[in-house]
This record gives C-alpha cells, sequence and structure tokens, in this order.
C-alpha cells in the first residue's frame, strides 16, 4: 500500500474516532456534566470537613491546654495576719480546693464541647482526677466510666479503669475495687505495670479489712518483681501485717 493510501486511511480513522467520540459526548453530555459537578461537590466537601476537622481539633487542645495550666498553677499563701498582703501572683488561686475546682470546670468544658476527640477523652480522665481530689468519689467513678466508654482498652481506657477503682477504695467500695485491681493485674499486656496494680489490690485489701490477702498480695510483689521500685515497700508492709 503506497504512503499516501495510507496516511488517508489512518486521517479516516482519527476522523472518524473524534467524530464517535463526539457523537458519544452529545448523547451523554448531561450525565457527563452531572457527574462532575458531583465529584466536584464531593472534592470541594471534603475538604472542608477537613479544614473543619482540622481547626475543631485545634480548639480542643488550646482549651485542653488551658485547663491543664490552671491544674498545675499556683497556690498563693495566705497573707500574715497584720501585714499589708502583697498582690497574688497572675494566675494564681488563694487555696489548692479553689484551684482544683477551677481546673475540674475546664477540663469538663472541654470535654462536653469536644466528647468524641482525644482532647475531650484526656480532659474527662483530668476531671475524673479532679474530683477524685476533692473528695467527690462517686462522680469521680461516673467520669471514669465515661472515659472508659470511649476509649475501651487504649492507654486512657486502662488508666480510667485504674482510676475508678482508686475512687472506689477512696469511697468505702472496697470489693469492686479490688475486683478490678484482680482484672487488672492478670493481663500480662496492658499498658500498666503489673506489680503497681497489684500495689494497689494489695492497700486495697488492707483498707478492706483483709489482712491475710493484703499479706498474700505483698509476698507476690516480692517475690515475681524483685527488682520492683514496689518491692522494698511491700516486703516491709508484708513484715508489719
Amino acid at each position: 500500500m503506497k504512503r499516501t493510501e495510507r496516511h488517508r486511511l489512518k486521517k479516516n480513522e482519527v476522523a472518524s474516532t473524534v467524530a464517535r467520540a463526539k457523537e458519544a459526548y452529545e448523547t451523554y453530555r448531561k450525565p457527563i456534566l452531572a457527574g462532575v459537578v458531583a465529584l466536584t461537590v464531593i472534592v470541594v466537601l471534603a475538604v472542608a470537613l477537613a479544614a473543619w476537622r482540622s481547626q475543631t481539633a485545634g480548639q480542643a487542645r488550646a482549651m485542653l491546654a488551658d485547663a491543664m495550666a490552671a491544674e498545675r498553677a499556683q497556690v498563693a499563701p495566705a497573707p500574715v495576719p497584720g501585714t499589708a498582703p502583697a498582690p497574688p501572683p497572675a494566675g494564681s488561686y488563694p487555696t489548692e480546693k479553689a484551684r482544683n475546682e477551677a481546673a475540674l470546670a475546664k477540663f469538663m468544658a472541654v470535654a462536653n464541647a469536644y466528647p468524641s476527640s482525644d482532647a475531650g477523652i484526656a480532659a474527662r480522665y483530668h476531671a475524673a482526677a479532679m474530683l477524685t481530689a476533692l473528695g467527690r468519689n462517686t462522680e469521680a467513678v461516673k467520669r471514669y466510666q465515661e472515659v472508659l466508654d470511649r476509649s475501651g482498652s487504649s492507654v486512657y481506657g486502662q488508666m480510667s479503669k485504674l482510676g475508678m477503682a482508686d475512687a472506689q477504695v477512696a469511697a468505702g467500695q472496697y470489693d469492686q475495687a479490688i475486683a478490678v485491681y484482680k482484672e487488672m493485674s492478670a493481663n500480662k499486656d496492658g499498658y500498666l505495670p503489673v506489680d503497681g496494680i497489684l500495689m494497689q489490690l494489695a492497700r486495697a485489701y488492707g483498707a478492706a479489712g483483709k489482712q491475710a490477702d493484703a499479706r498474700q498480695t505483698f509476698k507476690r510483689i516480692v517475690d515475681e518483681f524483685p527488682q520492683s521500685a514496689y518491692s522494698a515497700e511491700a516486703k516491709r508492709a508484708m513484715e508489719q501485717i
């Protein structure tokens, strides 16, 4: 076949392909445009959602940082009677109780505004700790349970379970706390050290008046964790029972 003939056939084939494409576009123009518009909307929504989430996370972290600053704020000493009181340092509180109340309010503000975010879960955990420090142990147990419900077996979930048991001991709910400590001490793959949990379990037994169980648990720490930071304290406690 001559070169001119091949060139002519190629041009005809290209023209035919273009014509078919044009015809297909005209036939499906509306669905194609609708699809492009829909895809554009999806992309815009995805970008907007990502920006909103980033902004929300930033606001939550800023509120959490403010609450933690209140938790660590200075407690101004009471003025000496008969002397002119010096102005309290900026950001300080007159008493530890006042500081804890202020920090609690800030932590709960974060937890309520962003309940499912990492900052919100962390804030709820700190709020529970503040409630324990304020002696409001029943409320503390509820807040710890809320953290546990939201974070499951994560590190915050396990810390909340331990905090919940500590609050139960403070509230005199020894059997509930002992059950939690025993469950946690059986988990060798958890985030929290078993020897520390056993120490809390032994103290809970002692507070509940179960001296034999307390001694046996202290002995476990000495025997199973001889290099533990709790070993010397457990040995002294065991000898005193």
